[in-house]
C-alpha cells in the first residue's frame, strides 16, 4: 500500500510542475554532477604517468587529507599534466555554463528551473574565482605551478614539487581557508 501511496505523490508532484520542467531541474543537476566528475578526475585517461589521480582526491573510498600529502612523477610530465588540467577544467565549466544558461534563457522553462540555473551559475563562477585566488597565492609562497579544484564544500589543491614540508601543506590550508572558508580536514594536498 505505501508504494502505491508514493507512486501517486510523485505523480501528483510531477502533474503539478510539469514534466518538461522537471526533466530540465533533472538536467541541471546531472550536468553539475558530471562537471564535478570531470574537474576531480583531470580528463580521466589522459594518465600517462601512472598516477592515480582518483585515489589523490578521495574517489576510491579514500580520505587523503591535509596530513596526507600524496605526489606522482617529476618533470616533463608534470608541465603537461598542469596545462591538461587547466584547459579540461575550464572546458568543463564552459559546457557547464552553456548548458545552464540555456535553461536560463529557455522560455518554456519554469521560474524555480531558472533560479537553479542561476544558483548553479552563481556557485560556478564564485568556484573559479576562488580557485584562480588560490592558484595565485600559492604561486606566490615559492610553489612553480598550482591547480586547485573547489567543488562541494571540498578543496583539491595539486602543487608541482617534491615532498612537502608541513610549512608548506600549513600555508596552503591557510590560503583555502583565507579563500572559501573551507576547513583543512576538507582539503586534499597533492604533490606532482
Amino acid at each position: 500500500m505505501k508504494l502505491r501511496e508514493t507512486w501517486e505523490k510523485a505523480k501528483k508532484f510531477f502533474t503539478k510542475i510539469g514534466k518538461r520542467n522537471a526533466m530540465i531541474a533533472c538536467s541541471v543537476l546531472l550536468i553539475g554532477a558530471a562537471i564535478v566528475l570531470n574537474v576531480l578526475l583531470f580528463g580521466g585517461s589522459d594518465n600517462k604517468d601512472g598516477f592515480d589521480y582518483s585515489a589523490a582526491v578521495g574517489m576510491d573510498g579514500s580520505n587523503a587529507s591535509s596530513g596526507e600529502v600524496l605526489s606522482g612523477a617529476e618533470g616533463d610530465d608534470a608541465d603537461s599534466y598542469f596545462a591538461t588540467s587547466l584547459i579540461n577544467r575550464q572546458r568543463a565549466r564552459d559546457e557547464a555554463m552553456e548548458v545552464l544558461q540555456s535553461v536560463v534563457d529557455n522560455e518554456s522553462a519554469d521560474a524555480a528551473a531558472k533560479e537553479m540555473a542561476l544558483g548553479e551559475i552563481g556557485q560556478i563562477a564564485a568556484d573559479m574565482e576562488n580557485e584562480s585566488n588560490i592558484e595565485t597565492l600559492v604561486v606566490s609562497k615559492g610553489f612553480e605551478q598550482c591547480v586547485a579544484v573547489v567543488s562541494g564544500g571540498k578543496v583539491s589543491v595539486i602543487v608541482k614539487g617534491e615532498e612537502l614540508l608541513d610549512t608548506q601543506i600549513s600555508q596552503i590550508n591557510e590560503i583555502v581557508y583565507e579563500q572559501t572558508g573551507i576547513l583543512p580536514e576538507n582539503i586534499n594536498i597533492i604533490s606532482k
